[in-house]
């Protein structure tokens, strides 16, 4: 039987996790896109409107393909999941031992999640990010392209840590947080807001 997934959306980040599903070792692929048009693809793979009414019986898993935060929680919950979500973890990055990864999440090319880390549900760890040893990163997060998290941190629901940004060990961020671009977090972060520069603090206006 093939391996096959349906992909929530046919964004940029959505075409990421189709490439990495491949090279995962899924060997067929079905994006559900509302806004898709006739004939659109991805690597031979088509996107589609709505959801196939026989996908319930397909055998198949499903994962959500936004970047967005809370366009991702909303994908999770969706009632068009009446399918398992995958997890999906890139050939080329790196787990440490005794992780645990949630359903829905995505572990991309070249990331490394360091010994004891525990990643939640719908969560982004993305390329050549590094989460290191026993860090906590709660539902819906994204943490972004070079990212790095130190040593037990523990980071709330619906974070994005930005490209470049780095937080240093033993610091919590909590929910509804976004970091800007490389910026660097210091201190515990208990306001939600939008943090950026080093030291990072809250941007006002």
């Amino acid at each position: 039987m093939s391996k096959g997934l349906f992909i929530l959306g046919f964004g940029g980040h959505a075409r990421s996790v189709g490439d990495i599903a491949l090279s995962s070792g899924f060997d067929d692929l079905i994006f559900i896109d509302d806004q898709a048009k006739a004939g659109e693809e991805f690597a031979g793979f088509p996107a589609v409107a709505v959801l196939p009414s026989n996908a319930a019986g397909a055998g198949w898993l499903m994962f959500p393909g936004s970047g967005d935060n809370a366009r991702r929680r909303a994908q999770c919950g969706s009632a068009l999941l009446p399918l398992a979500l995958a997890t999906l973890v890139a050939p080329t990055a790196s787990v440490g031992r005794q992780c645990e990864i949630g359903q829905g999440s995505l572990v991309a090319h070249q990331a490394h999640l360091g010994p004891l880390t525990k990643i939640g549900r719908g969560v982004i760890i993305n390329s050549g990010a590094v989460v290191d040893h026993e860090c906590l990163i709660g539902d819906f997060s994204h943490i972004s392209v070079n990212a790095t998290i130190a040593g037990r941190c523990q980071i709330g629901t619906q974070v994005l840590v930005g490209a470049g940004a780095t937080v240093i060990d033993r610091i919590s961020i909590c929910d509804n947080v976004i970091v800007g671009a490389g910026a660097t977090v210091v201190r515990d972060v208990e306001v939600p807001g939008v943090y950026i520069g080093t030291p990072a603090r809250r941007a006002h206006g």
